[in-house]
């Protein structure tokens, strides 16, 4: 099983997609809200140029940026098939 990490805010649209990809796939994951916790949110800032950039997605030390939202590419990060 992958230690997945979604850094997110309560306000985006994307964050929701992407929560609702892995919940709907049965995938476990740990949400974050950069609003909330300052050194998530300087990751996020960090990983993405300065840009506040959400969702930003943890992979077991690995990040990428899902904004805008893209299953395609999520699917492909987390090496699943697109469809469940």
């Amino acid at each position: 099983m992958l230690d997945i990490t979604v850094y997110s805010t309560s306000w985006c649209c994307d964050c929701r997609r992407a929560k609702h990809f892995l919940r709907d796939r049965g995938i476990p994951y740990r949400e974050v809200n950069i609003d909330d916790d300052a050194a998530a949110e300087a990751i996020v800032l960090q990983i993405n140029n300065g840009k506040r950039k959400v969702p930003m997605i943890g992979i077991e030390g690995r990040y990428f940026s899902l904004s805008p939202f893209d299953p395609y590419k999520f699917a492909e990060e987390l090496k699943i098939p697109l469809n469940k």
